[in-house]
């Protein structure tokens, strides 16, 4: 639906990210100021711009409602030079026809989370919408205590959610259900384009994508926070930077969410909530697979079906090159399983225990499990020198630790000091080099510290 941006009274830009805008062949010398400040702020709109707000559904902590977006506005596709086509979105930018009774302003801590979080998912390899810029508006937001206002600019490949093919579905319209499942295709899995059956192929496309994305996450302790439907991006990028973090402390059980009460989207939970919402959108894609009823599901079943074994084929491969492993062997699964046993147990941290870990050690975490695991690295025919790059190149030495995010968004919030949101960005876009003069950035919260929380509305 046409919405357009609502102006603010005094844009500035606070962060820009200069790398992203070379990549997609923007002048970042005048986009870093205040012609800048004012497209990302909405004030501005580009020659050629047709802002809309997107509806969609979805099911929220497993309860179904129709959704749109409350305060985002998409300006339109960018093409890069390398031909990538990409959303360019405002987050922030004002009331829109979904805004249900809300502003649509954001406020300028969340948003530089957002910015954050993205761009420590870039460093980690891991698939992502990223953050062009974050501009202040010179307006206050006002939630429980008055924000400083503020509009983040996101980039993704686009903005197809499972609940956009929800919102199709459960309003019965087929024809448009067809049109999107051949655009979603021919945009995001062109190499399926042909197929025999396109809204299979798409189904498929992006269960194997998940799969791949979910593996990566749970590789990282990495903690989405609200796996809603309308927050599962079909182009398999992680999407929505709420109330996620990164565990310290293994724990499968690990929430940071303020409002999950339940631990419906805990650590360990991920992939089954994921292998639920690719449930959802087979439901919205029954009408178009088949137009008999029993194939069509009888299709979707079995596309489902794959998403356990991808997912653990994902996860086996990442953990074994965490362990130094250049393949997969049976009984892998076992060793990797006691391991993650022992760090709960021990309540050992779980990003600098793989980091640590010593392939020429005496004893370790554990010293039954180390022999173990040593046994196995002399299975293979790979030098030691060499199982410590593959160790080293998946292991994270740094990950946005919960009280450094905190840190860097009280200091930029509270005293415009971007200094420290800077250093820590500047650590984690190489998270697995080695950087001795960054060491504190590895080191977890004091002990003693309460527990970690995160809320949504980012």
């Amino acid at each position: 639906m046409r919405s357009a941006p609502v102006p603010v009274s005094d844009p500035a830009v606070v962060i820009f990210n200069t790398e992203l805008a070379r990549e997609m062949g923007l002048n970042g010398d005048v986009l870093s100021g205040p012609d800048g400040a004012g497209i990302f702020s909405g004030n501005m709109i580009p020659l050629g711009a047709e802002p809309i707000a997107q509806a969609y559904a979805g099911h929220q902590y497993g309860h179904p409602t129709m959704l749109g977006d409350g305060r985002a506005i998409l300006l339109g596709e960018h093409l890069t030079p390398a031909g990538m086509r990409l959303d360019v979105q405002l987050k922030g930018a004002g009331q829109t026809p979904f805004s249900r009774r809300g502003d649509g302003r954001a406020g300028l801590g969340p948003m530089l989370r957002e910015y954050l979080m993205s761009e420590a998912m870039v460093g980690l390899g891991i698939p992502t919408t990223r953050s062009l810029a974050v501009v202040t508006t010179g307006e206050w937001v006002h939630r429980e205590t008055p924000l400083r206002g503020a509009v983040l600019t996101r980039i993704a490949a686009s903005h197809i959610r499972v609940g956009t093919f929800e919102y199709g579905a459960r309003r019965g319209e087929i024809s448009a259900l067809e049109k999107l499942t051949d655009y979603t295709l021919r945009r995001h899995f062109p190499e399926r384009a042909e197929a025999i059956s396109p809204p299979l192929a798409l189904l498929e496309g992006v269960i194997e994508r998940q799969a791949s994305l979910l593996a990566q996450w749970m590789l990282v302790g990495f903690v989405h926070g609200v796996m809603n439907t309308d927050n599962m991006a079909l182009s398999g990028e992680t999407i929505d930077y709420g109330p996620c973090a990164f565990m310290d402390t293994y724990d499968p059980a690990t929430v940071f969410s303020s409002i999950d009460h339940h631990g419906r989207y805990a650590y360990g939970n991920q992939p089954s909530i994921a292998h639920w919402n690719l449930a959802r959108l087979a439901e919205s894609l029954l009408p178009v697979l088949d137009a008999d009823k029993t194939k069509s599901l009888e299709m979707a079943q079995g596309a489902l079906l794959a998403f356990p074994d991808l997912f653990q084929r994902n996860w086996l491969a990442g953990m074994s090159a965490k362990l130094g492993l250049f393949n997969v062997e049976s009984g892998d699964n076992e060793l990797f399983e006691s391991l993650l046993r022992l760090m709960k147990d021990a309540g050992l941290d779980y990003t600098n225990t793989f980091r640590s870990l010593d392939p020429e050690g005496s004893g370790g975490i554990d010293a039954a499990w180390h022999q173990k695991w040593q046994a196995r690295l002399r299975s293979q025919p790979q030098s030691s020198a060499e199982v410590l790059r593959l160790m080293h190149a998946s292991n994270p030495a740094f990950i946005p630790r919960n009280h450094r995010v905190e840190e860097a968004l009280s200091a930029a919030v509270k005293n415009d000091d971007f200094s420290v949101l800077h250093r820590l960005l500047a650590v984690l876009k190489n998270p697995f080099a080695e950087n001795t003069a960054a060491a504190v950035f590895s080191e977890p919260a004091a002990s003693g510290a309460p527990p970690y929380q995160t809320f949504c509305g980012t």
